[in-house]
């Protein structure tokens, strides 16, 4: 998406460690128009009249996929990384090493959001070596509901996530794939 690569390349900017901050639009501080136009794409890869779920997860995922289930008329839901006092019921876990904490999480479901019966679109809006989606898979699994596809805001591709995803022929999609980033700027895969 050139859009959405453009204002990378403008705005974003390569931290120690690999760290990619697009923080001004994408996940702290958010360009509304810009998540539209992200919910949009998306609709031209997956078949939205057809998911009765979007999911991400806690937290910057949130705005991203709120937008893109309003869009396609639909429930949100996220799993959260620790149980709190108003969950209910039984709950859907799945263990994960977050990237960003460097430390273990337990992303958590409640069963009463996510059910057999549902089609899942998951959506995040970035990817570094697809732990996070590895787990929101696992979730929907437990649940019995059908895994519709995954949609990506910005994937570094350069730490192999994505190309995992791919290789286990999952209708799976990221709209700006970065092969490099450096001192010397971004680089995405064509």
């Amino acid at each position: 998406m050139r859009e959405l690569q453009d204002r990378i390349r403008r705005e974003g900017k390569v931290l120690p460690g690999n760290i990619i901050k697009v923080d001004g639009f994408l996940n702290h501080r958010v360009d509304v128009t810009l998540m539209e136009h992200i919910a949009d794409e998306f609709a031209r890869y997956f078949d939205v009249r057809d998911i009765t779920m979007v999911l991400t997860a806690e937290a910057s995922g949130i705005a991203l996929a709120t937008i893109c289930a309003q869009k396609y008329g639909v429930p949100m839901v996220f799993a959260k990384k620790a149980k709190s006092d108003n969950i209910e019921g039984g709950l859907y876990q799945s263990e994960i090493y977050s990237y960003t904490y460097k430390k273990k999480v337990t992303q958590i479901l409640s069963k009463e959001w996510l059910t057999a019966g549902d089609k899942v679109l998951i959506i995040d809006d970035f990817m570094a070596n697809g732990e996070a989606v590895r787990g929101l898979c696992d979730l929907v699994s437990q649940a019995g509901a059908e895994l519709k596809g995954i949609g990506i805001a910005v994937e570094k591709g350069f730490q192999g996530g994505g190309d995992r995803l791919r290789g286990m022929d999952l209708n799976y999609h990221a709209l700006a794939v970065i092969e490099r980033a450096d001192e010397n700027g971004i680089v995405f895969r064509e």
